[in-house]
Formats: C-alpha cells, structure tokens, sequence
C-alpha cells in the first residue's frame, strides 16, 4: 500500500465521519442484505480455504476458519444488534461554561484511519467492518492467510454493499501481502491505530515495528479459582463451559485454582465432567494426589492451550489464587466461583484484568455478549479500552469552545474571571 491509497481511504473516512446516522445504519442495512445474497458463493470460497487447510494447521484454527450457516447468521445478527445501538458520533460527554456564554463541550469523534490485522477468522471480517461503518472509522484489513478465499470473498460482498449506498466504499481496504503490513506499519502520519490480532510473538512484532499506537492482546491464560465456598455443582457446570463451549476462544478457561479445603470434593466431580467432554487435566503434584491426570509440566500454569486441555492446581485462599492469577495470566479474563461477598469482593478489587466474573463463564467475554453488538478485538490495555472493544472503543473526541470575543488576557489580568458550571 502507498502514501497515496491510504490518503484516498482517509479522505474518504473524513467524509464517513460526517455522515447521519441514518445513511451508516442504511449502509449496514445493504451488508446485512448482501451477504444472504451471496452466502452460496462465500461458503464455496471458504470450502476452498478449509481444503488447503487440512493436515496443515491445528483442529482449533480450523474451527475458527470455518463460515457456514452458523458463521453467516451469527454476523447478521451482529449487524442488526449494531444498528440498534445509538449513534456514537458526535455524543455529548461533557459540557462546561466556563463563562458567561463560553461554553465548552466534549463530543465524541471516530478515531480516524484504523490497521486491523486479525486472525484466520473470516467472521471477524464482517464483525470489524459492521463497526467501522457505524463508528465512522476507515479500515484497512489484513486477515490470516489460511482465510485468504474467504476473505476476499467477504470484502467483495460488503464493498458491492457499500457502493449501493450513499456512504460508497473509498473507506475500507483489504490487504494481503506482509510487504503491505510492514508498509502501514510505518505510515503514522496517516493511520491512528493498529489493532492486531494474533500471537503474542506477532502483537509483540507490531508493536516493535511501528509508531502507530497499538491497542489490543496478546494471550487469553483465563483463570477461574474456586473457593472454599463454592457452590461445587455450580463451579462444575460453570468450569466446563469456560473450557469446552469453545476451546479455540481467547476468553475459555485454560487454567482452575481450587482451594485445598474442598479439593477432595471438588475435583473428582471435575474430572467425571471433562472426562465426559474429552478434557485432559494436566495437574499439580497435589492434584496427581487426588485424581488420576496427566502431571503438569513446569510451563503448563503459563500456556494458552487453545484446546481440550486444562492445568489445575491447588492454593490456601483467595489472597494466593489472585497472586498466581496476577504472576501467570495475561489480563483478560478470570472469574471466581464463591458464595461469599468478602471473597468476591476481594478477587474484584485485586485481580488486574480486564474482565472479571464471579459465579460465571469466562466465555462471556464477548462484545456481542456485553451488548456492544461486536467486537474489533479484547484489550489488555488500561489505556483508552479494555475488554471487549465495540463501539466505545473506537471513538475518540474533541473540546469544542464556543465564544464572543474572550482573550486571555483578560483573566490572566483579573478583569475577567471564570466560573466554570458544569452543563452536563
């Protein structure tokens, strides 16, 4: 991609910005129409990538690549919970007179030019691109190469969508080569946010590569603990969903913390319900005490398994299960199974990530779950947005002071003085 493709997208996300919420929520309406329409020519393009694939890349990745029918409602649906959602741009956040009839105002603003580099996951395409529209940002898309037929045939579909409507389609790109990627990575005077999506050897890579701030995560190492307090039917039924309901997911569970002094109930109980499921349990030496497993290795309480794989360990309390969580997880999503105040307190006030349940799956982590209609990706970041990134995520803002002539002057001299009332 060159210096001029990317002033054509910007020009055009300029335009975007200023569009009524009707023409973005009518633009979304033709995407949602069109991909109905073509859905027979985007499995056909998706088989292709699933062919390739085979033998090649792992059962998870699979899962994650495949768009059929599922795939294909999921993401209107997506679209239709989006255009419910009121518009975010030009929102109200503040609004201040700082003098007689000097008013300042906080309104929100799209971001601008976003790099979304994602996964082998064409749903994500749609997901990315339905927020885009509604938030007045421009994308430039890089999706996984295993999804390369998949992609292309997705983008060729909302681009037909987008040209039928007033919007027109000049603010979205996709992008496949890694020449191109390096080349945004470098264009900060034109792009204002990188968010990828991927290993954390390649968010790493972004990030040391560009000056483009970058939003985004790295690793899911969700953890759920269950107290001494627990409910153990609950904590079972809420720990096989965590890891089973999608194994792939960056929000499933990949390690549980059980406090010893219902271990000897609990983790049999546990073990009969993963076995059910296919789950290995990979266990501490105190676990390998209690129930039949396979014994932990010295990195398993570090890894994302991304499978039907999970690591257990017993600790004393709540204080030790929130200091492993902080040592060894990633920040995104940990949950506690308790039936006391003090203890769920305690894990929401100390635990440092960006998601954090009580008596639930780690699996709602999901902007469609949070009601954000969907989600660009979850950050770790405790800079602009965390968690599932939705709509909020991609808006900026900007103060706007309306005056009559005010200097400054005058108030640094005393003639004038502020007042400073809060509007709003």
């Amino acid at each position: 991609m060159d210096e001029k493709s990317i002033k054509i997208i910007r020009d055009a996300q300029l335009r975007l910005s200023a569009s009524g919420l009707d023409e973005r929520n009518n633009a979304l309406s033709l995407i949602y129409d069109e991909l109905e329409s073509a859905k027979d020519y985007i499995f056909s393009e998706n088989s292709k990538d699933l062919e390739e694939a085979e033998g090649i890349i792992s059962a998870s990745v699979i899962k994650r690549l495949k768009f059929d029918e599922a795939k294909l409602k999921s993401v209107r649906d997506g679209i239709q919970d989006i255009i419910r959602l009121p518009d975010p741009v030009g929102k109200t956040l503040e609004k201040r007179e700082l003098d007689k009839d000097f008013i300042l105002t906080r309104k929100s603003f799209p971001i601008g030019v976003i790099g979304m580099i994602f996964e082998a996951r064409p749903d994500a395409l749609v997901q990315i691109v339905s927020l885009a529209v509604k938030s007045g940002n421009a994308v430039i898309l890089k999706g996984g190469k295993e999804a390369k037929n998949s992609n292309r045939a997705l983008f060729s579909t909302i681009r037909k969508a987008l040209d039928k409507s007033d919007l027109g389609s000049g603010f979205i790109e996709l992008i496949e080569s890694h020449e191109d990627v390096a080349s945004i990575l470098r264009m900060d005077k034109y792009i204002d946010l990188i968010i990828p999506r991927g290993s954390n050897e390649f968010v790493r890579y972004v990030m040391d590569n560009t000056r483009i701030p970058v939003l985004g995560h790295a690793d899911g190492k969700c953890t759920v603990y269950v107290d001494e307090s627990a409910d153990l039917d609950l904590a079972v039924r809420v720990a096989v969903d965590s890891k089973v309901q999608y194994a792939a997911a960056c929000n499933a569970v990949e390690c549980i913390l059980v406090n010893r002094k219902i271990a000897g109930r609990f983790l049999p109980m546990l073990k009969s319900a993963f076995d059910e499921h296919g789950v290995t349990i990979h266990g501490s030496d105190e676990v390998l005490s209690i129930i039949a497993c396979k014994p932990a290795s010295s990195v398993d309480f570090d890894t994302e398994f991304l499978s039907l794989d999970c690591a257990v360990k017993l600790v004393g309390s709540t204080e030790e299960a929130i200091e492993h969580i902080n040592a060894h997880g990633s920040h995104h999503t940990d949950a506690i199974i308790t039936s006391s105040a003090a203890d769920k307190a305690l894990f929401f006030s100390l635990v440092d990530s960006a998601d954090v349940f009580a008596n639930c799956s780690t699996r709602f982590a999901d902007g469609f779950r949070f009601g954000l209609g969907a989600e660009v990706g979850i950050s770790t970041s405790k800079i602009h947005a965390r968690g599932p990134v939705g709509l909020s995520g991609l808006m900026s803002y900007k103060w706007l002071l309306e005056g009559n002539g005010e200097i400054v002057a005058d108030y640094a001299s005393g003639v004038r003085t502020f007042h400073h009332k809060d509007l709003q």
